[in-house]
């Protein structure tokens, strides 16, 4: 099994830096394991305490009181979604100040990141997520389905969705493919283990969501634990990069958000169609069909180049 090599020198000279990826990234700058409990304990600071506190005052701002279950879909929304902007900071913050690195490198081992990348991993998701996962149930639970005639909601609803959704994603790719794969790489380079490190972690923080404990170990290990947890690492090791995870999530979640929004899940939203009953079974199943179909758009229809480093500045593991 390939392991993933320290990096000695200067990143971009040799041969080498043409096959750098992003695990091989945390081994610039400070790297030592102390520095990474540090980080965690200032990225869950961040994300658990002060965000929590952050969605408290959003409840407040709307309702007056402190209650989830009291708010409208737009309150319940950016309740759920405020305290990622915290979350992302704590992440900024660690990778930064405390591994004296840049935040590009949770994301790249190449100068810039390859915004058309991400796009591909979202047309991946994204067609086999709408047939799949949205009309291929509406194929099965017709009854199930209902249209939003509030037309004016939605499309205020949009713009907000999209923002929140995107720094929602993409500091959760930050985090779970990117932070903690790489200080797991630091412990051992094995990718069977890194994927397996990221897809347990990963799957940690959901296993209270209401379509978790409603769908029980089918929904966990099918739709947490097999896809979003394993699958895109897998992916983002293979890219050598997150590019395509970030693009991939992106699309996931905003199609549960802005076209089919199933009641009991974990966000409620004023999506486009509202689905009245989550179908645990369904939901498992379909992640199995849309594997494959994900995975011939992503790497049959576009096509996946080779990553390159940039200089790196002196080493250092203090």
């Amino acid at each position: 099994m390939m392991k993933i090599k320290a990096i000695k020198g200067h990143q971009g000279s040799g041969a080498e830096g043409k096959d750098a990826t992003y695990v091989e990234a945390a081994r610039w700058g400070k790297h030592r394991g102390w520095r990474y409990v540090l980080g965690l304990v200032v990225i869950l600071f961040a994300w658990l305490v002060v965000g929590t506190g952050a969605s408290v005052l959003v409840a407040f701002a709307f309702s007056g009181q402190p209650d989830y279950y009291v708010l409208g879909p737009l309150g319940k929304f950016l309740f759920v979604m405020v305290g990622f902007l915290f979350f992302l900071a704590g992440v900024l913050i660690a990778v930064s100040l405390i591994h004296r690195r840049h935040p590009r490198t949770l994301v790249t081992a190449q100068e810039k990141i390859s915004w058309r990348r991400v796009g591909h991993g979202f047309v991946a998701w994204f067609v086999p997520a709408c047939l799949i996962g949205g009309l291929g149930q509406y194929f099965f639970y017709p009854d199930t389905f209902s249209f939003n005639s509030n037309l004016t909601t939605f499309a205020l609803f949009v713009p907000i969705a999209l923002v929140f959704t995107a720094i929602q994603t993409t500091t959760e790719e930050l985090f779970f493919r990117g932070y903690i794969v790489q200080g797991a790489s630091i412990v051992w380079g094995n990718r069977i283990f890194l994927a397996l490190v990221a897809a347990m972690v990963f799957t940690l923080p959901h296993l209270l969501n209401p379509e978790a404990i409603a769908g029980g170990w089918f929904t966990v290990f099918f739709s947490y634990f097999l896809v979003p947890g394993l699958l895109w690492t897998v992916v983002s090791l293979i890219d050598g990069t997150t590019e395509l995870a970030i693009g991939v999530h992106f699309a996931n979640n905003i199609v549960g958000f802005l076209l089919f929004n199933a009641a009991g899940t974990a966000v409620t939203t004023p999506a486009l169609f509202t689905i009245s009953e989550f179908h645990a079974t369904y939901g498992a199943l379909s992640v199995l069909v849309a594997i494959p179909v994900f995975l011939a758009i992503a790497y049959g229809v576009f096509k996946r180049k080779a990553p390159t480093r940039f200089p790196e500045p002196p080493e250092s593991r203090r």
